[in-house]
């Protein structure tokens, strides 16, 4: 009696792994790179010219600004010898809140670059999203993954995602 059991068992075991063989068989999975999408689709690439051209003149601002004040801090190091006590400290003191007022700036804008860099990517994410999902109804997928160890070329459908992406008008 426990050895028809354990056939009987061991046979509905088999039974359902070979149903579970094939209905995995037919199941549509696709796989997007992320990163992929968000360095070569055209909106990404549009979003980060956008955000240069917004904040280059701001950047190019604080550098000049890092200069100037690199520039005083050198002058003070070889002018300090022959400086009085007196101008010395006095220079000293300009030097630091100079350095204060980089700083503020420089983390403003940064904060200001991260803000604005953030909105861009969200509104080309939303949009990637949504050809995902298109992609999904219309190609009947079961599943489609956008991280992942491993993938290989056959699920990978980052290049018809992108491709969508591009043809898309420029909003």
């Amino acid at each position: 009696m426990k050895s028809s059991f354990v056939t009987s068992t061991a046979a509905g075991v088999l039974l359902t792994l070979a149903a579970w063989g094939a209905q995995a068989q037919e199941l549509k999975i696709g796989y997007v790179n992320s990163d992929r999408v968000l360095r070569e689709a055209v909106p990404a690439k549009a979003a980060q010219a956008k955000l240069e051209s917004e904040f280059s003149k701001r950047e190019k601002d604080v550098a000049d600004l890092a200069a100037r004040l690199k520039a005083a801090g050198d002058k003070l190091d070889k002018d300090a010898p022959t400086l009085a006590e007196a101008e010395r400290g006095r220079r000293q003191r300009d030097l630091v809140e100079q350095d204060r007022e980089f700083q503020r700036k420089r983390r403003e804008f940064q904060e200001d670059l991260s803000q604005r860099k953030n909105e861009e990517l969200a509104s080309v994410v939303e949009r990637a999203n949504k050809v995902i999902k298109q992609i999904f109804e219309t190609e009947k997928y079961d599943l489609i993954l956008q991280e992942a160890v491993f993938a290989g070329p056959k699920v990978d459908i980052t290049e018809k995602v992108i491709k969508a992406l591009n043809a898309q008008p420029a909003k």
